[in-house]
């Protein structure tokens, strides 16, 4: 019986390793073996293991074993337990399972995986907390999240149920998913949505689509969900583009009703995506009354050289039906342009363009524009300019073209272009390594020349050629010699001395017409040119004065910078002008100047021999703080307290200028800004308004006052005031209960308690809110006719956060000479966490409308999920 079973263990080991040497060399149990046997009697009896002549039965395998499609290592690792059956060929991981293979990384709770059936399979666990470690799937850059996953690796293809995937921005939830590919993917029951919530606030939900990761969502009949309510809205099918790149697409147009139009239809067209640079955005505006508008935009971009953008607005406008009297038709345009240039794309030069031109009116009468910066504004400008530094020299160039535009006049100033080179300040005579030690030293030399081609027209002749007909050219040269010097110990001498030349293309002509008894005035084309040179001496210093206060703590600093100056500039209209008869005696005759329409003037009239006289103050405050580690808080009283006049010592009368006077200051740690502004005159005037040679009886007479004020306030300001003082008065009490507890222990449990006893508050919360007010009034006196308050007004705006989702905008002011309120615009806001809720009112006034719109805020589909609704400016809100 022993040796029974002694075979029988021997043979149950010989057939283990046996097993076991079939698996390490990859042999499936399944495999048929031929055997080659001379005598099939003797085989069943002879072991072939113990046969020495017995040929290898592993040479001789007739079935060719297939190739593994696992091309690549497998690694995986898990926190739990890891189990591997080398049998069914299985790989179990429990437990945070971390899977990676080629491209793949797959984390969850469970994972499965099958060698036999080259599949992998993932799932979550149920616990006390609910369904945890959900599978999360990334791909290609690609990631999802899903109840559970089935991936064949043969074919490639994955079965994913309760799918979870965010591809650019839209969120996808589906039931059964099908991976056919890395580029298509088949989705049932699917909800798409923006918002980022567990329970999304919204979805579109749909039976079937298909899913281009990276490229696009397409879907078939679909349904609107709003807080898992159904609503009437549905679609046939739909289109999702999910590229991170630009693509091109249809805009949806938006619509409602003008009473002068009728019926529109605005902002809809086509956004055209060229490249990774460039894009253009085509919009049109249609009316029912055959009143249209076009628009195109274009933004561009280059990294590390330049971005802009560039926009073409028409509006061909017909107002009322023809036939009637208050029929009207016009068209209006506006062209902006914005480029900028990256500052490490070229040091030594610069292009730049900001251009905003276009019909005067075209902001006031726009049926499709509500901004409210143009609206109010009276010019247009526009500039380009290109700016050139010749490393090596001094020089420097500037080239611009430049255009400004009145709203209120339609008179239009345009130059094409104005050319400058300047050089920097030279020191012909400085020392070495560039020592400036004395006057000599100190001499420098500045140099400029700009040239201008100036045009002005109006609207009508705009962009036509008669508007070149007026148009003027010049250069003009300049040069000055400067340079400075202490004397006395604390003054500073400095003189200097000016030349400038001009250069004109076109100069005037004037002849005494006898037979209309009147001066003709003729435009002659030619070169002329005049010359003038001033040359003058100025001397200036500082005074301090000192003052303490409070033995110390409080220091007063008054700095004065008192500043005498005088200028010589000889007479060269005498040299220049010419004389022309003006009536019919010979004997009356006038000087005239031939640059009188020149775009650099006339030379200097008379001779200049004048005394300027300046003084600047400043006031300074300075607290020393009780902490002497703490260094002293500086307080400035009056920004500037400044007085200017000057005294002509060559006229024959009214040798004193006006005096003007300007003083600025803040309070409030810089939230209140005050300055002011007044200009006195020593001369009275005569029954004419005219000023005469004769002072003043009070001396001077107040002829300009200007006073602005501005402040701003918030709801933070105040904050900080409370939390001080609730500081302050918890170190108070903190030190007031140390002492209670010392110097009376029988209290201390009853003042424990009482100190414990708290007020429920049922409702507080806090509503931010900022202010800005502006105030100016002006003043004027003629000492005439007409005297009195020119201007006074009073501007705010600012905006009220009534919770932390509702917000109140406001823009206003009023003017208290007219009574009434200027241009008045208020906004609201909700914001409704996936969505977004604006109205914007503008309640009278000439720009009288509204706006209303709530959209999602997601870019993928704000264009397309949303709802407005406006009115142009002459309707009505009801």
């Amino acid at each position: 019986m022993q040796s029974k079973i002694h075979h029988i263990l021997l043979f149950s080991f010989l057939s283990f390793l046996c097993i076991q040497a079939g698996f390490a060399q990859d042999i499936k149990p399944k495999k048929k073996v031929v055997l080659p046997a001379k005598n099939k009697k003797n085989t069943l009896k002879k072991d072939s293991l113990l046969t020495k002549q017995q040929p290898d039965t592993l040479k001789l395998d007739t079935i060719t074993k297939p190739k593994s499609t696992i091309v690549s290592k497998i690694t995986h690792n898990a926190d739990g337990y890891i189990l591997q059956d080398a049998r069914k060929k299985t790989v179990v991981l429990f437990n945070k399972a971390h899977v990676t293979y080629e491209d793949i990384d797959l984390k969850a709770g469970y994972i499965l995986i099958d060698n036999k059936k080259n599949t992998l399979f993932a799932r979550g666990f149920k616990d006390s907390l609910g369904y945890q470690q959900r599978p999360v799937f990334k791909q290609d850059g690609q990631e999802s999240e899903q109840d559970s996953i089935l991936y064949n690796f043969d074919t490639k293809k994955t079965i994913i149920y309760g799918i979870k995937t965010n591809q650019a921005g839209m969120i996808t939830y589906g039931e059964k998913t099908k991976r056919v590919n890395d580029s298509t993917i088949f989705i049932r029951d699917i909800r798409f949505t923006t918002s980022e919530k567990k329970n999304p606030d919204y979805y579109i939900f749909t039976k079937k689509a298909k899913l281009v990761p990276g490229k696009k969502i397409i879907v078939g009949l679909s349904n609107l969900v709003i807080a898992d309510v159904p609503t009437p809205i549905a679609i046939p099918f739909a289109y999702f583009p999910m590229t991170e790149t630009r693509s091109s697409g249809f805009i949806i147009p938006t619509w409602g009703e003008a009473s002068g139009q009728g019926y529109f239809l605005q902002n809809g067209g086509y956004y055209l995506a060229l490249n990774d640079y460039i894009d253009i955005t085509l919009l049109g505006d249609v009316y029912t009354n055959g009143s249209w508008g076009f628009r195109a935009e274009s933004n561009y971009r280059v990294r590390y050289k330049y971005s802009g953008n560039f926009g073409l607005r028409y509006e061909n406008l017909i107002r009322s039906v023809k036939g009637f009297d208050d029929y009207s038709k016009s068209s209006n345009f506006n062209i902006r342009w914005s480029h900028s240039q990256d500052s490490k794309s070229n040091p030594n030069s610069r292009f730049s363009a900001s251009v905003n031109l276009g019909s005067s009116k075209y902001y006031r009468e726009s049926l499709n524009e509500i901004n409210t910066a143009d609206f109010l504004t009276n010019t247009l400008n526009s500039s380009i300019s290109y700016y050139k530094n010749f490393v090596g020299t001094p020089f420097n160039l500037n080239a611009t073209a430049t255009h400004s535009q009145n709203t209120n006049t339609q008179e239009i100033t345009m130059t094409l272009p104005s050319l400058q080179v300047n050089m920097d300040r030279i020191y012909p005579f400085a020392g070495k390594d560039g020592i400036k030690k004395n006057a000599l030293q100190k001499v420098s030399l500045n140099y400029s020349m700009k040239g201008d081609y100036r045009i002005n027209t109006t609207d009508a002749e705009f962009f036509k050629s008669d508007m070149f007909k007026k148009a003027k050219a010049g250069i003009q040269h300049n040069a000055s010699v400067n340079t400075n010097m202490k004397v006395f110990k604390y003054f500073t001498l400095s003189p200097s001395a000016n030349f400038k030349e001009v250069w004109n293309w076109d100069y005037i002509s004037k002849n005494y017409n006898q037979a209309t008894n009147s001066i003709e005035v003729d435009t002659i084309q030619g070169f002329k040119s005049f010359r003038e040179y001033s040359a003058g001496l100025s001397l200036g210093t500082n005074i301090y004065g000192n003052f303490s206060f409070n033995k110390g703590k409080l220091k007063i600093r008054h700095t004065i910078r008192p500043s005498i100056s005088y200028g010589y500039r000889p007479d060269f209209a005498n040299k220049y002008n010419q004389q022309v008869q003006q009536s019919a005696n010979p004997n009356d005759i006038i000087e005239y100047s031939p640059f009188e329409n020149g775009m650099y003037g006339r030379p200097g009239s008379g001779l200049s021999n004048s005394i300027g006289i300046t003084i600047n103050n400043v006031l300074e405050a300075k607290v020393a703080s009780d902490d002497e580690e703490k260094e002293s808080k500086k307080i400035t009283l009056l920004n500037n307290l400044n007085f200017n006049t000057s005294y002509n010592i060559a006229a024959d009368s009214l040798r004193w200028s006006p005096i003007s006077m300007t003083a600025g200051t803040r309070f409030f740690n810089d939230k209140l800004s005050l300055n002011f502004s007044s200009t006195f005159d020593p001369y009275q005037v005569n029954d004419k308004g005219v000023r005469i040679d004769k002072f003043n009886k009070g001396l001077l007479r107040l002829t300009n006052a200007n006073l602005s004020a501005n402040i701003s306030l918030s709801s933070k300001d105040f904050e900080e005031k409370k939390e001080n003082a609730s500081t302050n008065q918890n170190k108070s009490n903190s030190s007031q209960n140390q002492f209670d507890t010392f110097t009376n222990n029988t209290q201390t449990n009853q003042s424990q308690k009482n100190n414990t006893t708290k007020k429920a508050e049922l409702y507080k919360s806090k509503i931010p809110w900022t202010i800005n007010l502006a105030y100016a009034v002006n003043y004027i006196d003629d000492g005439f006719s007409n005297n009195g308050i020119g201007s006074n007004s009073l501007m705010f705006n600012g905006n009220l956060e009534l919770s932390p989702k509702w917000r109140v905008r406001f823009n206003s002011g009023y003017d208290f000479k007219s009574k009434g309120f200027t241009y008045t615009r208020l906004g609201f806001t909700r914001d409704l966490d996936s969505w977004n809720f604006s109205f914007d009112w503008s309640p009278f006034g000439r720009n009288k409308s509204y706006y209303f719109r709530i959209g999602v805020n997601s870019s993928l589909l704000s264009d397309n999920l949303k709802w407005d609704k406006r009115s142009l400016p002459d309707r009505l809100l009801f």
